[in-house]
């Protein structure tokens, strides 16, 4: 596994936690407004940290910090997560995983292992435009898969959706909405984003007041949708 990036302490990355988080590098989307670019393009990679030291520091701080989060990138791409899970577990930390959905067997072999304690998982768009918001050809039948085993309740789970209206309207929020009916939390997040090909932010601010009247509206197929 390669790791592009370490932040040693948050408070808003695990409900409830104190964490660190870790970055893995590469990523098999292309999502126009990506907010971590350096781990998704070749071409703006950022140097390789080394998971000896990362691991060596995430000792020092057992008892300390909560947990960890595994993020992106895309953490599944590598076969060996299970083996960096197993280790964060050992050091006892609860391991939170983000993830795109789109390798429902490995999110399968680490909830069934139990090595993950919360799922983040991010839903792109409604099923029939993931290609467009995702910008890759690719079947949907992973993420249906990786939605029905999280709708499953076999870990604590969240999904969410970056909202960028130049791609998703309302009636997309809804369908998505319907596609993970009976969640217990879905949340809306404000587009904060560069363009992955650029160096400044993109121009499509987000309507918070919008967003709020939206997540009212998908409160009806699920436990709780909020704003962020």
């Amino acid at each position: 596994m390669i790791l592009g990036g370490l932040q040693k302490f948050s408070l808003v990355d695990y409900p409830g936690k104190t964490c660190a988080i870790l970055f893995t590098r590469g990523c098999n989307f292309r999502c126009s407004y990506c907010h971590n670019p350096e781990l998704v393009w070749p071409e703006q990679y950022t140097p390789q940290i080394s998971m000896e030291n990362t691991l060596g520091f995430l000792d020092t701080r057992r008892g300390l910090l909560d947990a960890v989060a595994v993020t992106g990138g895309e953490p599944c791409l590598h076969s060996d997560l299970p083996k960096l899970l197993v280790q964060l577990k050992r050091m006892g930390f609860a391991v939170k995983l983000d993830t795109n959905g789109s390798f429902p067997d490995m999110l399968w072999d680490v909830i069934v292992g139990e090595l993950v304690d919360y799922v983040a998982m991010d839903i792109k768009a409604p099923l029939e435009k993931y290609a467009q918001v995702s910008g890759v050809e690719l079947p949907v039948e992973p993420i249906k898969e990786s939605i029905a085993l999280l709708l499953e309740g076999r870990v604590d789970y969240e999904f969410r959706t970056t909202v960028d209206r130049g791609l998703l309207d309302e009636d997309d929020l809804l369908a998505i909405g319907q596609d993970i009916r009976g969640a217990r939390r879905y949340y809306l997040q404000k587009l904060n984003a560069f363009d992955a090909k650029k160096s400044g932010p993109v121009s499509n601010a987000q309507d918070a007041a919008w967003l709020e009247e939206v997540a009212v509206k998908l409160d009806e197929f699920m436990e709780d949708c909020s704003v962020r």
